[in-house]
């Protein structure tokens, strides 16, 4: 996975409350376990015509003045079902961040398994955010995830991050990239424990 130390970018902005997963990434693409693609149809039913399969000029993602690797959305966002292909198609497409006041758990926990870290803001400062650059989008937010803060206009908030996670984003680590990071230590921690048990043998 992608490191993710410092990310400064310009945003682009969803203000709607409640996206579900099924809003992210229709079921109906759900048909492959290769995290790759998945981004063409990230909010497939709001970015295109449902019956004509053309761009839709009327949403924020096919709007040339938007661009960036961080989403604002609304509050409560990624929740309904548990579908990790919501996170990928969030990271296919190029976004390493999203910024809302509220996830849905199973949400959180599979952005943070995929690279994409999902940043917890007052409602206060969301709205802050989501006015800012839907008025300029040449603003840029930063996101600091060693001091886990995140900046907007001189305005800064902390945001929580499991320790863990956080290890994992800034090395660019999954699971098993975790791991074998330990090799080394693994091998010395068995090392140390077979020689105490042969002592203890004799």
């Amino acid at each position: 996975m992608q490191k993710l130390v410092i990310i400064k970018s310009q945003a682009i902005p969803l203000p709607m409350e409640n996206i579900d997963t099924d809003q992210i990434i229709p079921a109906r693409f759900l048909k492959s376990i290769d995290k790759n693609g998945f981004g063409d149809n990230l909010f497939r039913d709001w970015r295109y015509n449902v019956h004509t399969n053309e761009p839709n000029p009327d949403f924020v993602l096919n709007n040339p003045k938007y661009s960036g690797e961080i989403l604002v959305a609304g509050n409560n966002f990624g929740c309904g079902s548990s579908r990790e292909h919501a996170a990928w198609s969030l990271t296919d497409f190029g976004f390493k961040v999203v910024v809302s006041s509220f996830y849905a758990d199973i949400f959180k926990g599979n952005a943070l398994n995929n690279g994409l870290l999902p940043v917890k803001v007052s409602e206060g400062f969301l709205k802050e955010i989501l006015n800012g650059i839907t008025e300029n989008p040449e603003k840029e937010i930063t996101v600091d995830v060693e001091n886990q803060t995140i900046t907007f206009d001189n305005t800064t908030e902390n945001f929580e991050l499991d320790s863990y996670k956080k290890i994992c984003l800034m090395n660019g680590y999954d699971d098993i990239d975790f791991l074998i990071s330990k090799k080394q230590a693994i091998k010395e921690f068995e090392l140390k424990t077979q020689k105490v048990y042969e002592q203890k043998s004799i």
